[in-house]
C-alpha cells in the first residue's frame, strides 16, 4: 500500500473506509459492556425530545433514528459514529479537491486529519457529539469554499445553511467556525460580494429550519442547556492562584498545544526538506483558512474572559484544531511541491496512530486484567442478565436504576424493557409503569443498600420497600482473571 499510494492517491479513501470498517468490527468483538458516552446513547436512544440536557441533540436524534429501524445493539451504537466519522474525513478530502489541482492533496489532508488526537484517539474512546460536529464542519468547508470558488449557485447556499445547521445542533461551540469564516473573508474584496447574495437568504431560511425545534427548546431550558458546560469550563476556579481570565487563557494555550502538537510535528517530519519554503508559501485559501484559526482561537479567548472560565479541555477545540491539516495541506500546494513522493511516509505514521489505538483498544480488554486493569469494557453486564433471567421471576416491566453507565448497559441486555434512571428519566416520577418492577445498581464500594434516588422514586408505589431484602450476586469480569468478580444488587418490586 506504501508504494502504490503515491501512484495512485486515491487509494487512501479505501484505507479511511477500511479503517472505519475495521474499528466498527473491533468494537463488536469485544464484550458488550459500553464506555460512558455509549451507555448515554443507548440509555437515551429510548427518548425522541428536542432537547436532552447540556448536549444538543442531532446525534440523539440520529442514535434514536438507527435504533428504531434495527434495534439497539453494539452495532447499531459503533456504526452511527464510524459512519459520521468516515464521511468527515470524505467531505474533507472533497474540500481540498475543491482547491487544489492535484490528486495528492486531498490525501495529504485526510492522513494529516487522522493525526490529530480527537480524530485517532479521542473519538475512537468514547466520543459521540463531537464527531458528529466535525462531520458537520467537513461539510460546512467543502460548501463553504465550493461557493467561493465556483460561480454563485443556489445548491452551494443551501449546503452551508444545512451544514450549519446540523453543526449548531451538533456542538453549540461549531457556531464559532462559520463566524470565523465570515470574518476570514471580509479583508478579500473579490469575495465579500459573496455575502451580499441574494442566496443567503435561503442558506440562513435552511439554516433556522434546522435549529428551530430545539432553539424553542432552549428558550424554555436555558441553564439546563448551559449549566454543565459552564461549570466545567469553571472547575478549579474557587482554588485558582491567577486571576481567572489569565489562568482560563494559559489553559486554552495549553490545550492548543496539545491539540495541534502532534499533527504540526508529523507534517513537519515528513516535509522537512523544505519546511522554508512551505512557511513563505502563501495563497487566498492560505490566508482565509489561516484567518479562520486565528479568529477561531481569539473567539474562545474573548469567551474565556468574559465568562471567567478556567478550565479548558482539548477535546472543545477539536472542532477548530480540525482547520490545521487544510491549511498545512493548502500551504503545501501554494509552496508548489508535488505531495506524492510523501505520502507513503505520511500513510505509516497516521496509519500507525489510527490503526494503532484502535487495535490497542481492542488488545486493552483482554491484557487489562492480566496487571489488574479493569475498565467499563469488563463489567459483566451480560452475566448479570443471565443470573436475572434465570432466577425464576416475572420479566420486570420496566428496569429502574441510578447510574447513567448502568442504564445504558442494561439496555443492551433488556432491549424490550424500559430503562428509567431515576431522578432524571423524562417524566419518570409519574410514568412508573404498574407491574413487576426491577431495580439494580452497582453493589461494589458497600452499597448494598437501596440507594436514595431509587428509594424514593419507588417509596410511594411501594411503601414496604424498606423491608424487603435486595440479591447481592457476584459476577466474574469480562475476559476477567479467576476469581476476580462484580458485584451487583437488585430488588423486585410490584407496583400498582
Amino acid at each position: 500500500m506504501r508504494s502504490r499510494v503515491g501512484r495512485r492517491p486515491d487509494l487512501v479513501y479505501i484505507v479511511i473506509a477500511g479503517y472505519c470498517l475495521l474499528s466498527i468490527i473491533l468494537k463488536i468483538l469485544r464484550p458488550d459492556s459500553l464506555e460512558i458516552d455509549e451507555s448515554e446513547q443507548a440509555f437515551l436512544s429510548q427518548y425522541l425530545m428536542l432537547g436532552y440536557g447540556s448536549q444538543p441533540p442531532f446525534y440523539n436524534w440520529l442514535q434514536y433514528g438507527v435504533v428504531a429501524l434495527f434495534g439497539i445493539s453494539v452495532a447499531s451504537l459503533t456504526i452511527v459514529k464510524n459512519t459520521l466519522l468516515f464521511l468527515f474525513l470524505l467531505f474533507y478530502g472533497f474540500t481540498v479537491h475543491t482547491l487544489t489541482s492535484s490528486r495528492a492533496f486531498p490525501a495529504v489532508a485526510m492522513l494529516g486529519v487522522l493525526t490529530l488526537p480527537p480524530v485517532f484517539l479521542l473519538s475512537q474512546r468514547d466520543l459521540s457529539h463531537t464527531v458528529a460536529a466535525l462531520c458537520a464542519v467537513s461539510l460546512f468547508l467543502c460548501g463553504f469554499f465550493l461557493i467561493l470558488k465556483k460561480p454563485p449557485h443556489l445548491s452551494g447556499y443551501l449546503l452551508v445553511g444545512a451544514a450549519v445547521g446540523v453543526g449548531a445542533i451538533s456542538k453549540y461551540n461549531f457556531v464559532i467556525v462559520p463566524l470565523a469564516a465570515l470574518l476570514a473573508i471580509l479583508p478579500e474584496v473579490r469575495l465579500r460580494k459573496r455575502l451580499f447574495d441574494w442566496r443567503v437568504l435561503a442558506s440562513v431560511a435552511v439554516c433556522a429550519a434546522i435549529v428551530a425545534p430545539h432553539a424553542f427548546w432552549i428558550i424554555n431550558n436555558l441553564s439546563h442547556a448551559t449549566g454543565v458546560t459552564v461549570a466545567e469550563m469553571k472547575e478549579g476556579s474557587e482554588g485558582a492562584v491567577l486571576p481567572h481570565a489569565i489562568q482560563g487563557l494559559v489553559s486554552l494555550a495549553v490545550a492548543t498545544f496539545k491539540g495541534v502538537a502532534l499533527t504540526t510535528a508529523v507534517f513537519g517530519l515528513v516535509f522537512s526538506a523544505d519546511v522554508g519554503k512551505i512557511l513563505r508559501a502563501e495563497s487566498l485559501w492560505t490566508r482565509i483558512v489561516g484567518r479562520m484559526l486565528l479568529a477561531c482561537f481569539l473567539i474562545v479567548a474573548l469567551i474565556i474572559v468574559a465568562m471567567g472560565a478556567t478550565h479548558i479541555r482539548e477535546k472543545w477545540l477539536a472542532l477548530f484544531t480540525a482547520l490545521l491539516p487544510l491549511y498545512l495541506t493548502l500551504k503545501i500546494d501554494a509552496a508548489g511541491l508535488d505531495p506524492a513522493k510523501r505520502l507513503p511516509a505520511l500513510l505509516s505514521i497516521a496509519g500507525f496512530l489510527a490503526f494503532g489505538v484502535i487495535l490497542m483498544l481492542w488488545a486493552r480488554v483482554f491484557i487489562g486484567p492480566i496487571i489488574g486493569d479493569y475498565s467499563f469494557a469488563h463489567t459483566p453486564y451480560k452475566g448479570f442478565s443471565r443470573v436475572v433471567h434465570a432466577d425464576g421471576g416475572a420479566s420486570p416491566t420496566a428496569i429502574v436504576v441510578d447510574d447513567r453507565i448502568v442504564a445504558g448497559n442494561l439496555r443492551i441486555q433488556f432491549p424490550d424493557t424500559p430503562i428509567i434512571l431515576a431522578g432524571i428519566s423524562p417524566e419518570s416520577q409519574n410514568r412508573l409503569p404498574a407491574g413487576r418492577i426491577l431495580a439494580v445498581w452497582s453493589a461494589e464500594s458497600g452499597r448494598d443498600g437501596v440507594p436514595p434516588r431509587i428509594a424514593a422514586l419507588l417509596t410511594p408505589k411501594q411503601p414496604r420497600l424498606a423491608e424487603i431484602e435486595p440479591t447481592i450476586v457476584a459476577i466474574p469480569y469480562n475476559a476477567g482473571r479467576p476469581g476476580d468478580m462484580y458485584k451487583f444488587a437488585y430488588v423486585r418490586v410490584d407496583t400498582h
